[in-house]
């Protein structure tokens, strides 16, 4: 914890001391040294009285992350400045890239505005100190109108079996792919079958009884889909709106694609491409009852992958849950969704409601398998199967910070 705790306090000197000569470049030897010197030692101090002060399980306080965000924004000023880019300019970006980074649309926005007022009201300052500013006070009016974290954290290195919510399965190199559940079976154990026949996502609904689901009163045919899902062929139509088609085209292209996870299509002429869904399994020896169940999609023409999940099943306090686990390097993000009695018979899978539901992000380490877990309240998801007079039907809904972005329209149908 000691070496710990001097090595972050280093580098926040580091960082320090860059903002330092970021601020007082062009001004002379002697205050070129004095911000080095200066920055380093103030930022130096900043970090090592946050790392005193900060509690096991917890981040380090906000003023310590805002000091080192706006020390991180000074270089940025200063290379902003020397491609003569003025101080409106300078305080756009700035706040522009904070309020990216902040993901909740509604920083998105804020960003660029305070980049702006600060950029008026700092017009005579060093473009390395426009920066910081924009940078410091998009954080601070962020925290003071948005008071739920977005992210929060859970827990730091505690066993899996402490957090049952979780799916405590990582992948183990930098790719995902259609190929992770042969892969993570070398690694547990087990009997591995690709594609597996007549297996479902669940073993049975009835995993999932409790005060707000009765499994009996379920329409047979969505009982049917859920526990003997690869008898189905689904159609998919995604719908995504119009503010989050940007960023997801850029997230799309740089992080999904490469990394062989979450590509969900970004419109129906791509799902006419065909998609393929299967079921692969790692069943225990000798009794043969399935561990893992992944349910993998891809692209049929190139097997590229959309989505690889792992879906489990846990009971606590008299209810069921499922739990979705998306594998990534070294890390799972987890979707952790109650069953909802619909009165048509219909299911609904809902990420609300408090306790358990919702969503993580666990980074697992390599050794021991322990999790650091954060809590990622701003995500929500609802999920409906229903039967209607044209066959059963499912909708699919995604919001991030209150702001509805993706509905996924199903069709299943028997093969």
């Amino acid at each position: 914890m000691e070496r710990a705790w001097i090595g972050s306090t280093a580098v926040a000197a580091v960082i320090g001391a860059v903002a330092g000569a970021a601020v007082t470049a062009g001004s002379g030897p002697g205050a070129l040294v004095a911000g080095i010197l200066g920055g380093g030692v103030l930022l130096g101090a900043v970090e090592a009285v946050a790392r005193r002060r900060q509690r096991p399980d917890e981040v380090p306080p906000l003023w310590s992350r805002i000091a080192t965000s706006a020390a991180l924004a000074a270089p940025l000023g200063w290379l902003l400045g020397t491609f003569g880019l003025g101080p409106l300019l300078v305080g756009l970006v700035s706040g522009a890239i904070a309020g990216l980074l902040g993901i909740r649309p509604q920083k998105v926005l804020l960003g660029p505005v305070v980049g702006l007022v600060v950029g008026w009201v700092a017009a005579d300052y060093p473009a390395a100190l426009v920066a910081a500013f924009a940078v410091g006070g998009f954080r601070v009016m962020s925290a003071a109108i948005f008071r739920t974290p977005q992210v929060d954290l859970l827990a730091y290195e505690v066993d899996a079996a402490s957090l049952p919510f979780v799916v405590p399965l990582p992948a183990r190199t930098g790719y995902v792919g259609t190929g992770y559940v042969r892969d993570l079976a070398e690694v547990l154990g087990g009997e591995y079958t690709a594609d597996a026949a007549d297996v479902g996502i669940v073993a049975s609904l009835d995993e999932l009884a409790g005060p707000d689901f009765d499994p009996s009163a379920v329409d047979p045919r969505i009982r049917e889909f859920y526990q003997h899902t690869t008898r189905f062929t689904l159609d998919i139509v995604p719908r995504w709106r119009l503010w989050v088609r940007p960023g997801y085209l850029l997230y799309r292209t740089f992080v999904a694609r490469p990394l062989g996870q979450a590509n969900v299509p970004m419109n129906q002429r791509e799902t006419q491409r065909g998609v393929r869904s299967r079921i692969d399994t790692i069943a225990h020896a000798p009794d043969g009852v399935i561990a893992v169940r992944g349910w993998i999609r891809s692209f049929v023409d190139t097997d590229e992958p959309i989505y690889v999940g792992v879906y489990t099943t846990y009971r606590h306090d008299g209810r069921g849950y499922v739990s979705v686990g998306f594998p990534l390097p070294q890390a799972n993000f987890t979707a952790t969704l109650r069953p909802v009695a619909r009165p048509d018979g219909g299911l609904t899978l809902t990420s609300s409601g408090g306790g358990h539901p919702g969503h993580y992000l666990s980074f697992v380490d390599a050794d021991s398998g322990r999790l650091t877990t954060l809590a990622v309240a701003g995500f929500a998801e609802r999920l409906d199967v229903f039967v209607e007079a044209e066959g059963m039907k499912a909708e699919h809904a995604f919001a991030l910070f209150g702001l509805p972005f993706l509905v996924l329209h199903y069709r299943m149908h028997r093969k």
